[in-house]
């Protein structure tokens, strides 16, 4: 990964945009394609997304990439008399980790810094000590009662992220928040600037999707609009490749061993074929992974819209996921690229996806 491109990443990664709320990082976001794409556009909830014409011409099959912009974190509830804020959750917020973490606050006057408080280990009653509810989180803004917080320009509905940004941990090795699914953005962002270079025969619409955290909703109204053709979602998934997670039960993923393709349910079958295809000639490391239901990402609002995409999901393996610590290698992100820039070289024009009775 170039300088350019990990001052991109590193910009994505450190501007909070929590589902509901994802509008700083869009612009992060579509201020880099701007460069290279021949359209960016938004749709009315949020979603980016970054259209490259095809080489094919007007009537060209269309590819979308997805992504999701959203990430966790929790949202003012309630402001006490005595200065303390009360938290909802926003999409999957661990809660077990929450006590004793700065937040930022997106205040109405800018970002507020705020503490979930942490009641000392000398005068609390640890011996029946359990994981918080979330409505016991509270976030201290050094405020001296409600007046004060109000002037720090904070309200009721107002998101908050934990303040943790990016750092580097070895030459490959990246820890932050949000790279679930920052990173998304990132490399769909990677992949359309790298086809600008020399047009594939598809058009390829990059689609940064809102509010994935709560349900796919930003892939769902993006896919009814644009009717693609064809579309690869991308994803982090769970590396298991830490101490205390049992491989029989979350299946063997490991770090700097390649971006992995998902099996069943909303992957057609082939498309992932072409991708196990395509992986095997350009010598890319390809990870195996299931899919019993659901997969859990865009992938699922994605493949049924209208009458249905023919569509896979693409991951690179996480550590410590829905955390301010979670992990990823950059060889396997530099892999996922290569994946999505091969496979959109291997499409023609005349490549149908689809079952044949």
């Amino acid at each position: 990964m170039n300088d350019s491109a990990k001052d991109f990443l590193f910009d994505l990664l450190d501007t909070p945009s929590p589902t509901g709320f994802e509008t700083p990082g869009q612009r992060v976001w579509a201020d880099y394609v701007r460069s290279f794409a021949d359209d960016v556009q938004a749709d009315s909830y949020g979603t980016a997304w970054a259209t490259l014409n095809g080489s094919a011409g007007d009537d060209a099959p269309c590819l979308m990439f997805d992504a999701h912009v959203d990430e966790i974190g929790f949202m003012v509830r309630h402001i006490t008399d005595d200065g303390f804020i009360y938290v909802n959750r926003i999409g999957g917020s661990d809660r077990a980790i929450a006590r004793g973490l700065r937040v930022r606050i997106l205040g109405d006057d800018g970002p507020v810094t705020g503490v979930v408080g942490n009641t000392a280990i000398h005068i609390r009653d640890t011996s029946n000590e359990k994981t918080p509810e979330v409505h016991e989180l509270f976030v201290d803004v050094g405020a001296k009662d409600k007046d004060g917080v109000q002037e720090k320009g904070i309200r009721i509905g107002q998101p908050m992220v934990f303040d943790v940004g990016p750092t580097e941990l070895s030459d490959t090795r990246i820890t932050s928040r949000a790279i679930d699914n920052r990173l998304g953005g990132f490399i769909i962002a990677q992949a359309l600037e790298r086809l600008a270079e020399d047009r594939p025969a598809w058009q390829v619409v990059a689609a940064n999707s809102v509010q994935e955290e709560i349900g796919g909703h930003g892939a769902q109204m993006i896919t009814h609009r644009l009717r693609p053709d064809l579309a690869l979602a991308f994803d982090v998934t769970h590396a298991t490749d830490s101490p205390g997670i049992d491989s029989k039960k979350e299946g063997e993923i490991k770090m700097g061993e390649g971006p992995t393709v998902t099996h069943g349910t909303a992957n057609h079958p082939q498309v992932v074929e072409r991708l196990m295809q395509v992986a095997d000639e350009n010598d890319i490391p390809l990870q195996h992974e299931t899919s019993a239901r659901r997969t859990g990402t865009d992938t699922d609002s994605i493949f049924k819209t209208r009458s249905g995409v023919p569509s896979a999901l693409l991951s690179v393996p996480l550590r410590y996921m829905h955390s301010t610590v979670e992990i990823i290698d950059t060889e396997d992100v530099e892999q996922c690229i290569q994946l999505y820039v091969a496979f959109t070289r291997s499409l023609t024009p005349d490549d149908h996806f689809g079952v044949e009775l």
